[in-house]
């Protein structure tokens, strides 16, 4: 048996790849970041060549680090930025234009006319999802809506689909697929029967000879051509799920935040397809090959780290996102500051297309140091939306609460967060878990690992952050939040 699977993480910022050993430790990780593309407001595009290439330095990398040839990787799993949509020739593998990113806002008009009397909820029942800009299938419409020639190249057979999980694994293997998970994102999967909806399709305007084959996330796919040749491909899952499988939250009631580009928090409901009447989402958790599907409620924010990196690129008020801490040291409070960053308007449990950022409270004692917390206290503020809505829907008062991603680190976000939920917030001592759950879905697959409850086993705390705060301080901040958020709507006409 080999001594290490292999994970490649392809996020909305960044392709990395990881190497983990029997223990669950990430012994290597090589990691590029890739251009955000803004042709025009709302617009968001990644390029698929460039990320095609970094994928397969990061492997390379990774590989280099250690020392190690795909002779000693017993099994390769991909995570991906979930519902960024693509097309490409099956005939060539050319990429057809740029990849729309999840936070691209360019389908807000076709959501609304496919909504029709029924609004958002018309295929809600179906799919667990709302008919909102995020999802894949209203993104494949607007692609094939505005070029005759792809329509007809569509209808014919010669153009493929995928969201990034498929491209890495067309690029890696030949096979055009993707899992449960990601299929669940597209709104054309039917989340009972777990295969696309020839309803759906139609009433949506997608050709099925587009889409891939739709695999549990956990089971061998294909031997991997070069640079991980002859190594099984046997995972895939969104970042979101991985996450979630990399926090080994196995059992239903148990959940996990992340927070990335955007935040996202997911709740294991089992076997059950729990359905949403607060905003929240349901979707597919993870599919072990040869049992039942596992699902979720998702609450979904777009913008938490992308808050930073807005400082950091738009505003220049920092020059790395670590710098935001010291920033926000700077200060005791947010001075009455409140930032909503409805930048692709606002996702659960709103789903307001129509909300922009805004910053609001401001008076002459407002500087910097309040303007970085405040960009902090959003997400904060955020996943308690969320996680109110989620308990509401699911019945379960979350006593603590998983976190993990890369803002995890900042402890004055975990001790607001902790504040806000006034629950227990409880660090990883391993925060990368979307490269984690990756690995272990592939691992499972080969016998690399023998359980979840081995997988359970290697999961160890960092920190827990109690909350502090007092509750009529609490209760206050959190009305004022809303005031924001209430400013934040109608913008967009």
């Amino acid at each position: 048996m080999g001594s290490y699977v292999a994970a490649i993480d392809q996020g909305t910022t960044s392709s990395r790849c990881a190497l983990i050993d029997h223990h669950g430790a990430i012994v290597s990780m090589a990691q590029r970041e890739h251009r955000q593309i803004y042709p025009k407001p709302g617009w968001v595009e990644h390029d698929p060549e460039e990320i095609r290439a970094n994928v397969n330095d990061v492997i390379c990398e990774a590989l280099d680090q250690l020392g190690t040839s795909p002779a000693d990787i017993e099994a390769v799993g991909v995570t991906n930025q979930r519902e960024t949509t693509l097309l490409w020739s099956r005939e060539t593998g050319e990429p057809i234009g740029s990849a729309v990113v999840w936070q691209d806002v360019r389908t807000a008009d076709l959501c609304r006319e496919l909504g029709g009397d029924d609004g958002a909820d018309r295929f809600r029942d179906r799919t667990g999802l709302p008919l909102a800009t995020y999802f894949a299938g209203p993104k494949i419409r607007w692609l094939l809506d505005h070029d005759v020639e792809l329509r007809v190249r569509a209808e014919s057979g010669d153009l493929a689909f995928g969201t990034m999980d498929t491209w890495v694994a067309w690029n890696l293997t030949g096979e055009h697929v993707t899992d449960v998970t990601n299929a669940s994102r597209t709104l054309l999967m039917d989340l009972e029967t777990l295969s696309w909806d020839d309803g759906l399709l139609d009433a949506i305007g997608v050709p099925r000879s587009m889409l891939p084959r739709i695999v549990p996330s956990s089971g061998v796919i294909a031997p991997s051509r070069a640079p991980l040749i002859g190594v099984p491909f046997a995972g895939i899952l969104g970042d979101q799920q991985a996450a979630l499988f990399g926090q080994a939250c196995f059992d239903p009631g148990s959940a996990k935040n992340t927070y990335g580009t955007g935040c996202f928090l997911l709740m294991n409901t089992g076997e059950q397809a729990v359905r949403s009447e607060n905003g929240m989402i349901t979707t597919v958790a993870y599919q072990r090959i040869g049992e039942p599907a596992r699902y979720a409620l998702e609450g979904s924010i777009a913008i938490a780290g992308a808050g930073v990196q807005w400082l950091r690129d738009n505003l220049r008020m920092i020059d790395s996102a670590e710098e935001i801490s010291d920033l926000a040291l700077e200060v005791e409070d947010n001075g009455g500051v409140y930032f909503v960053p409805a930048f692709s308007g606002l996702f659960a449990p709103w789903w307001r297309d129509d909300a922009r950022g805004v910053i609001t409270g401001l008076t002459r004692f407002a500087n910097r140091g309040h303007l970085a917390r405040a960009v902090l206290e959003s997400t904060a503020f955020q996943s308690r939306d969320v996680l109110e809505a989620m308990e509401a829907d699911s019945g379960v008062a979350l006593s603590r609460l998983k976190v993990d991603g890369g803002m995890v680190v900042n402890d004055i976000l975990m001790q607001f967060q902790a504040d806000m939920l006034d629950v227990d917030v409880v660090r990883p001592k391993i925060s990368e878990t979307t490269v984690l759950g990756a690995a272990y879905a592939a691992g499972l697959a080969v016998g690399f690992w023998e359980s979840l409850d081995e997988i359970a086993s290697h999961w160890e705390e960092d920190r827990t952050f109690t909350p502090e705060m007092d509750p009529t301080d609490r209760d206050l901040r959190y009305r004022e939040w809303h005031k924001a958020v209430d400013r934040s709507m109608g913008w967009v006409e």
